[in-house]
């Protein structure tokens, strides 16, 4: 391929991950929105992202021509402790989502590379240098400006620790899709995660479920499609530019989360939730730079990737 060639596919792919990332931000406002109007719990924001995103992500599949090996595994018991750890992750974010406004609850989502960078050493036994070492602290910097621990007026504290919790479920999983994905199709990695997803959530929601108006409903049902066209403009993006050109867009979520709270919600960011989230991306921005210097893995910021 030419080199015009090359520009104008990893042009097209920062396009697409810049919409994943603009419609990972509306599903998570569209949830937020439902539960401001009805009780809409967490596992049922789980099911009703998977069972409507399901038909965008079958769709993938279908058109990735590989047929039902395109959903094959020879790692069966690796995805189910990914799918684990997914679901757990997306169940605590929601949770998070639920109690914080949108921008803090987004904003908190994006520690998850400080501590993929942790798991990494305790894990992967790799060599962190000082470079990662200040985005980490940076990031953790951004952390307590945004909680103001004992001040006025500070986010729920629950609700904070359900955000982080969800945060390190994802970096958790990232570990675990750096191996799985040696061996695996993403068409599968994503399939049965959302097959996980839908019974889990489907069984969460007959338990602590709510009816709903026909409005909720759509917009629930309106989040879940958002979902999974996400996932579809996330994964495709891969297929015409590399991660370290792509991974930086994912910080539009923390854009897309501020103006659709705003818009949505009528919930205007504080100051502390502006300086922290800066201070949050400045460190995955860092640590994706350098990376990139080093030529080496880089990971997505965003937990919506891997949960």
């Amino acid at each position: 391929m030419s080199r015009q060639g090359v520009r104008q596919g990893s042009s097209y792919g920062m396009m697409l991950r810049a919409a994943a990332a603009l419609c990972f931000s509306l599903m998570y406002a569209l949830m937020k929105w439902a539960a401001t109007m009805e009780p809409v719990s967490a596992g049922e924001m789980v099911f009703y992202r998977s069972i409507f995103g399901l038909p965008v992500v079958l769709f993938w599949i279908l058109n990735s021509g590989g047929g039902l090996a395109a959903i094959s595994t020879r790692r069966p018991m690796v995805h189910v402790w990914r799918c684990a750890l997914g679901v757990s992750g997306i169940l605590l974010i929601f949770q998070g989502l639920r109690l914080l406004p949108l921008a803090d609850a987004t904003t908190i989502g994006f520690t998850a590379p400080i501590f993929a960078t942790l798991l990494s050493i305790l894990v992967l036994k790799e060599k962190v240098g000082r470079h990662r070492w200040t985005a980490v602290i940076l990031g953790f910097v951004g952390v307590l400006v945004l909680v103001r621990p004992g001040a006025e007026g500070a986010p729920p504290l629950g609700g904070l620790l359900f955000a982080l919790g969800g945060a390190f479920v994802a970096a958790s999983v990232t570990v675990t899709l750096r191996q799985l994905g040696k061996t695996e199709k993403a068409t599968a990695i994503v399939f049965w995660f959302f097959i996980a997803c839908a019974l889990v959530g489907g069984g969460l929601a007959l338990i602590d479920g709510h009816s709903h108006s026909w409005l909720v409903l759509a917009v629930l049902a309106a989040g879940g499609l958002a979902g999974g066209l996400a996932q579809l403009l996330m994964t495709t993006s891969l297929q015409h530019a590399p991660v370290s050109l792509l991974a930086p867009l994912d910080y539009l979520q923390m854009v897309g989360a501020v103006v659709l709270g705003w818009l949505l919600l009528n919930d205007a960011p504080t100051g502390a939730t502006l300086i922290g989230a800066a201070l949050i991306a400045g460190s995955g921005l860092y640590t994706a730079w350098r990376e990139r210097v080093l030529h080496r893995e880089i990971t997505s910021p965003s937990p919506s990737s891997t949960v």
